[in-house]
């Protein structure tokens, strides 16, 4: 292994058992779905007044799903009652220290980044260390929806710089936990857990170049609120008023931004990579991608028809099923991105080696 040479050593994912198609709101809520035009969905995805798509591929790209209701969403794994953001992410966790080849013995560190964590105010990083009976320092990380390639960078700089030589990044998304059925922006959500392994890997293998930045223009734009409910307060996601613009106008510039960023530091081009893996929080961001990078289509893919938006998961749940299906192969040059409202976006240049995978969800 080289000395400075880092990146995945395995990669894992999971998600609930229990599956929802769009035949939950056409059986339960028929008036609502007929009536989506005026609710919160609908709001946030639709083009802009005034707006063409010839002037945003974002709006060019969304174009075919707009009379879909959904929005292209078509199945999402949601928790089930009793299930955690925990109980997905021990298996994952489980799953990529077992593809690295490692015992719980030989992790030198866990970073968790939860979204949202099972209680108030503490992350996940203690519980899941507790669980895997790990005997290393566990923390927290929170950068949204970002919060796997925030945690990667991360975790490559601190096994470059000599203290920690294997390192478990886990990240879940328990959105189903904040949107109730009676909100459409639940339409387009659903849980899951992935998890991965970083250490030194052959020399031209890893992290080739990283490049974030913080999304804070878009303060507001989606939030947290904390409202009454039966037993206790429930914490809701809502959709603010500038919600519809956040996500066209912070893709626009930072998926450029970013992945123009990381091919420089990595010393190529984005005519150099062979595989582009972007979150799918949108049927249509794939498209959207190709489209503004210049990239052909069948250079990435979407898992979006299968899991809708997982927020952090997207990416790495991207990664896996390309690999699974041999899209990334020993050797690929790959573009990692994520973006976060409110958050960070950022992107990393990975030549892909030997990476364990764990078991299909």
């Amino acid at each position: 292994m080289s000395a400075t040479a880092v990146g995945l050593r395995s990669l894992a994912v999971h998600f609930p058992r229990s599956v929802r198609t769009n035949d939950f709101w056409r059986t339960r809520y028929p008036e609502m779905v007929a009536g989506q035009t005026d609710r919160n969905l609908s709001r946030v995805w639709s083009p802009p007044a005034g707006l063409t798509p010839g002037e945003s591929a974002f709006v060019e790209a969304m174009a075919p799903y707009v009379a879909d209701p959904f929005r292209g969403a078509v199945e999402r794994r949601l928790l089930a009652p009793g299930e955690t953001a925990l109980s997905m992410e021990l298996p994952a966790a489980r799953a990529a220290i077992a593809a690295a080849g490692l015992a719980a013995g030989d992790v030198d560190l866990l970073i968790a980044s939860s979204f949202l964590p099972d209680q108030p105010g503490v992350g996940n990083a203690a519980f899941l260390a507790n669980a895997l009976a790990l005997r290393c320092p566990a923390w927290n990380v929170e950068a949204a929806c970002s919060g796997a390639l925030v945690a990667l960078e991360a975790a490559c700089a601190l096994v470059r710089a000599g203290p920690y030589e294997r390192v478990v990044v886990v990240v879940s998304c328990a959105y189903s936990k904040t949107n109730p059925d009676t909100d459409t922006l639940s339409w387009a959500i659903g849980d899951g857990a992935a998890a991965f392994v970083v250490g030194r890997v052959p020399e031209g293998e890893g992290v080739l170049g990283v490049k974030t930045v913080h999304t804070a223009e878009r303060c507001g734009a989606m939030y947290y609120e904390l409202v009454p409910g039966e037993a206790a307060p429930a914490v809701v996601m809502r959709a603010g008023k500038d919600a519809a613009a956040a996500l066209r106008q912070t893709s626009e510039r930072a998926l450029v931004e970013c992945c123009e960023g990381a091919a420089a530091r990595a010393g190529v081009t984005l005519a150099d990579i062979d595989f582009f893996v972007v979150p799918t929080p949108v049927a249509w961001y794939a498209s959207f991608a190709a489209r503004l990078l210049g990239f052909p289509p069948e250079k990435t893919l979407s898992t979006h028809h299968l899991y809708a938006n997982t927020g952090p998961v997207l990416m790495p749940a991207n990664l896996y099923h390309a690999a699974l299906e041999g899209k990334v192969r020993p050797g690929s040059l790959v573009m990692l991105h994520t973006v976060g409202i409110v958050s960070n976006a950022s992107a990393a240049v990975v030549r892909w080696g030997d990476v364990g995978l764990g078991p299909p969800p």
